[in-house]
């Protein structure tokens, strides 16, 4: 960009000093053509770093999700390849169920055995309450007659001792339902958990992705330690992209700005997106939560840049771009837009330049 500007100023003026000759061409004239240019250029490229900054450090991240088995036990099916795309809900691999499905078996039959006893338990107290309201009026009718000499005391002390029978039985019948119900609920706890484990054996892709770190084959015993991943599912649905800046250059930068970026891996393409956010965070300005002093002591350390995320807009947001993919970029803010073209101009022009591989070149001179 800058050879073009000056060519197009070197064209300007020849017309001037020798096409036309409008201004004499003598010392003044060339000290002041020569240094105009210079100091525009210095000026216009310190604004334009600016209001329009430009990065070459531009980074495609994606989040690494380490793959754990939820159970452990033996694999029986490996149906994924590596580096290959994966779409959200594709089984990653399996476990033998069989001892998860005898689990899940055993809980049903404990909470049915729960139920059958807590049906016959209400059933029980069901049957003891009429009975037992009998019993109370029998108790009130003797009580009446051995009170007026009519009736006998041994058939009231029967009586009592009926109705203390049945109140009995039916506080058994009580504690007996109780208890179902304790299990009951342990029961289905234990059939929840079991469930949970048996659809463990199934673990499926949790988003668009794909898999790398593959370390599981069909007859390998998986284990449910967190330590130990059986693979790395690499995430596509929400990537980050994060361009680079010194703290400087952000001072008119927003939310919403566009930005163009272009990495190597589309060679010349333009890939039009918006800032999402900066991230006004480094990890030099951490402060350890501790029992210890700060450390004020100098530290040489390089100076850490500030990240500001980047969201792939327009016909460019479902494009692909491999995690780790490297490239270079500008953002446009509300400023001097007069002068926001020689931008584009320059990062057009440098998208271009990814075309060429330069490498081992030396091989066309020949090499001693």
């Amino acid at each position: 960009m800058e050879i073009i500007l000056l060519g197009i100023y070197s064209f300007f003026a020849w017309l001037v000093f020798f096409k036309f000759k409008w201004l004499p061409w003598n010392f003044t004239s060339q000290v002041i053509t020569v240094t105009l240019p210079i100091v525009g250029m210095i000026i216009l490229f310190l604004f334009l770093n600016i209001v329009t900054p430009a990065t070459d450090d531009v980074r495609a991240m994606n989040y690494v999700i380490p793959v754990v088995p939820r159970v452990t036990g033996q694999v029986t099916e490996v149906p994924i390849q590596p580096n290959r795309p994966i779409k959200k809900g594709d089984v990653l691999f399996k476990i033998d169920p069989v001892p998860f499905e005898a689990a899940v078996k055993a809980a049903e039959a404990t909470l049915r055995g729960g139920e059958d006893q807590r049906k016959n338990a209400a059933s029980k107290k069901a049957a003891l309450t009429p009975r037992i309201d009998l019993a109370k009026k029998r108790v009130e009718q003797f009580t009446a007659l051995a009170a007026t000499g009519a009736g006998k005391r041994a058939d009231l002390e029967q009586s009592q001792s009926d109705l203390g029978n049945l109140e009995s039985e039916f506080l058994a019948a009580d504690a007996t339902e109780s208890q179902a119900r304790a299990q009951i609920a342990k029961a289905e706890a234990e059939l929840i958990n079991a469930q949970f484990d048996l659809e463990g054996c199934v673990h499926r892709a949790p988003s668009n992705g794909r898999v790398a770190n593959l370390a599981l084959q069909p007859g390998v015993r998986a284990t449910q330690f967190a330590t130990m991943s059986v693979m790395s599912f690499i995430q596509e649905d929400d990537p980050w992209l994060l361009a680079f800046y010194k703290q400087n250059e952000l001072r008119f930068v927003e939310p919403g700005n566009e930005a163009e970026i272009f990495v190597k891996m589309y060679p010349g393409r333009i890939i039009k997106c918006k800032v999402d956010s900066i991230l006004w965070a480094t990890a030099q300005g951490q402060m350890p939560i501790s029992g210890n002093l700060p450390n004020i002591a100098p530290v040489a350390a390089p100076e850490q840049r500030v990240a500001v995320r980047l969201l792939v807009d327009g016909r460019d947001k479902d494009i692909f771009l491999a995690a780790g993919a490297r490239g270079q970029g500008a953002i446009y803010t509300e400023h001097d837009k007069a002068i926001h073209i020689l931008r584009r101009v320059i990062v057009r022009v440098q998208a271009k330049l990814d075309w060429f591989v330069i490498k081992h070149l030396s091989a066309l001179f020949g090499h001693h």
